[in-house]
Order: structure tokens, then C-alpha cells, then sequence
């Protein structure tokens, strides 16, 4: 066993504290990773302070996790000591379900093995990335292209396929206009990864106060959701609606915003159930759907995207005795738009 220097909560209504983690010695499909960086989402909050669910403290999150391989296990043909590589938000699944076999281990039906918080292999708890090291099998370890820094990958191991994924399932591209609800950690994704798939894109926010880096971002258009005129401007306009916020909606508002066969894609999760009217629906053949991360191959494709069309996340990068912090600012909104932690700062 490796033991190795973290950040993790005690419970769920403490700060999160430097403390040390025990890491399993590598196997023969493992990779340890010298973490660089780990961005901070903001699911690491929701989790390390209970509010999906009950959790095993202490617990180190972080899923956003972009280093260097150090070492090798025995059998790896994926990955070499040196390499640039990054994790997300999962480190295993079943391997052998119809979704595993399709590339889309995310929606395994054994239910994937969370890069924290969740059951490991061994039986142990996994712990994520706010951490010097981690060990993790080849096969949820990706390649992050030269061309992206190290710090500003790390966001895309989460926000950014978590973004992709719904975009390119859907179909944005030319000749669709695309809308992202928000622009925060997710929704500053969406809008640049729309804009360089060839979409006219367009952000909907409570408020104007971020439309000028909506439109540095890529977006075409930027409208406020506070005033009640939008929605009466825009009905019946969008091919594709990406809703990031984790905040209540009014859905069938939403729904009426697209165009015929239009799709509203939930990838932020409120905790509270969303209802629509059926009516909003069909009146005009309209899908309200969800999407989670993607699957290992297209997080893949994802990374090698952003690097042909440099993207990366807009991000602020900080010490490790800033998290607490960070979440507070996180909760504020206060933050343009990822917060990463430098790991080095660990140690």
C-alpha cells in the first residue's frame, strides 16, 4: 500500500482537512499518476456534505484529475511512465454488461465504480483526487493530447464530457441552434464546445451580468431568463437545450423554447423532482432527457477535440489550503469558472 498526502472531510458538516490516504499497490493493469492537478466540481460539495446520500468519511473527492504516469503495472499496453494522462468520474464498471460492451461504461448496468465515494474492487472505499497519487486500472485512464495544459484539462475529465456528450449525441453542429441554461463550470463548456462544433449558440441566464464572456466564449446570442420576454422572443427556436444548472426549472418554459423534434437535455441535477405538463411535450414532439458523463472511448474523443480546437476550461487555480474557501465561492458563484487545485501544494 502507498500512503499519500489529501484533503478530505471528516464528515459531512466539517471542513475538509490535510490528512493521508492509502493508495493499493499497483497491479498488473494499473497506473499510478503523480496528480498535477484536480479541479473542483460541484458534485464534490453535494457528496462530501451528504446531500446525495449518505457517505464513508473520511472521504477525499475529486473527479476532474489531470497528472503523469509514474509507474506501471506489469501487463499495461495503454499507457507509459511519463505519459500525460487524466481520470474522471468513474475508475471501473462491470466490463461485461450491453452498455460496458457499447463504450458507455457510465451507464453500466452493475453501476460504474465512482472515481470517490464508492465501492472499490477490493472492497474499499475510493478516494478521489484532491491527492498526491492515485492508482487506477489502464482502462479508465485517457490521454491528454499536447496542446492542452495540464491545469486547464482537468476540468474536462467532468465538465467538459459531461457537456460533449449530450452535444454530440444530439447533433449540434450546422444549421442547429443550440441554447446552454447557465453559465457556470458547465455551461461555459457547453458554449465553447457548441460554438466549435459549428452550432449558432445561445446562453439563457438569470441575469445579463456574464454576457460579455458568454460572447468571448463563443455564444451568438445571450438572453436573461429573469425577464419574462424571452420566452415569448425565443418559443419554438431551439433545436437542442442544455440545462446545467443543479437549481429548479420551470421545465415546460423550457420546452417551449424549441423548435419541432427539439430535445431539453438535464445534465445539472437538482435535488428536487422537476415536473412538466405531458402537453409540453407533444404539442411539438418534443424530448425532455438526461445525460450523465460519457463513456471512456468518447472521453477520449472529447480530449482530442478540445486539443484540435484549443479548448480548454477557463479556470482559477489554487493551493490546496484554499478548498473550504473555494467551496463557499463555488456555492456563491463566485468563480470564473473552475476552481483547480495544484496538487503540489499537497505535499
Amino acid at each position: 500500500m502507498l500512503t499519500v498526502n489529501a484533503y478530505a472531510a471528516p464528515s459531512a458538516t466539517e471542513d475538509l482537512v490535510p490528512t493521508t490516504i492509502e493508495r493499493r499497490d499497483v497491479g498488473p493493469h494499473d497506473v499510478l499518476i503523480d496528480i498535477k492537478f484536480a479541479g473542483i466540481c460541484h458534485s464534490d460539495i453535494h457528496t462530501v456534505r451528504g446531500e446525495w446520500g449518505p457517505q464513508s468519511y473520511p472521504l477525499a473527492p475529486g473527479h476532474e484529475i489531470a497528472g503523469i504516469v509514474s509507474e506501471v503495472g506489469s501487463a499495461v499496453t495503454k499507457h507509459a511512465v511519463g505519459d500525460r494522462v487524466g481520470v474522471g468520474c468513474m475508475v471501473n464498471s462491470c466490463g461485461e454488461c450491453a452498455n460496458c460492451q457499447a463504450g458507455e461504461e457510465q451507464y453500466c448496468l452493475k453501476g460504474n465504480t465512482g472515481t470517490y465515494g464508492a465501492v472499490d474492487r477490493d472492497g474499499t472505499i475510493t478516494q478521489g483526487g484532491y491527492s498526491t497519487h492515485v492508482v487506477v486500472t489502464e482502462d479508465f485512464v485517457v490521454t491528454i493530447p499536447e496542446g492542452i495544459e495540464l491545469d486547464a484539462a482537468a476540468p474536462l475529465l467532468c465538465a467538459g464530457i459531461t457537456t460533449y456528450s449530450p452535444l454530440r449525441h444530439w447533433g449540434a453542429g450546422p444549421g442547429k441552434k443550440v441554447a446552454v441554461v447557465g453559465l457556470g463550470g458547465l455551461g461555459h463548456m457547453a458554449v465553447k464546445i457548441a460554438h466549435a462544433m459549428g452550432a449558432h449558440v445561445t446562453v439563457l441566464s438569470q441575469s445579463l451580468k456574464k454576457q460579455e464572456d458568454g460572447l468571448r466564449l463563443g455564444a451568438d446570442e445571450y438572453f436573461a431568463t429573469s425577464d419574462s420576454g424571452t420566452f415569448e422572443t425565443l418559443a419554438g427556436t431551439f433545436d437542442l437545450i442544455v440545462n446545467t444548472v443543479s437549481a429548479k426549472i420551470n421545465v415546460d418554459e423550457y420546452l417551449s423554447l424549441l423548435a419541432l423534434d427539439g430535445a431539453l437535455v438535464n445534465v445539472g441535477a437538482p435535488a428536487e423532482p422537476l415536473s412538466l405538463n405531458a402537453f409540453s411535450l407533444i404539442a411539438g414532439r418534443h424530448s425532455f432527457a438526461g445525460s450523465m458523463i460519457g463513456g471512456i472511448r468518447e472521453t477520449q474523443e472529447m480530449l482530442d477535440f478540445c486539443a484540435e480546437h484549443k479548448l480548454g476550461a477557463e479556470i482559477e487555480v489554487i493551493p490546496a489550503s484554499q478548498i473550504n474557501e473555494a467551496y463557499e465561492r463555488v456555492l456563491a458563484s463566485d468563480v470564473r469558472y473552475r476552481f483547480v487545485i495544484d496538487a503540489s501544494t499537497l505535499s
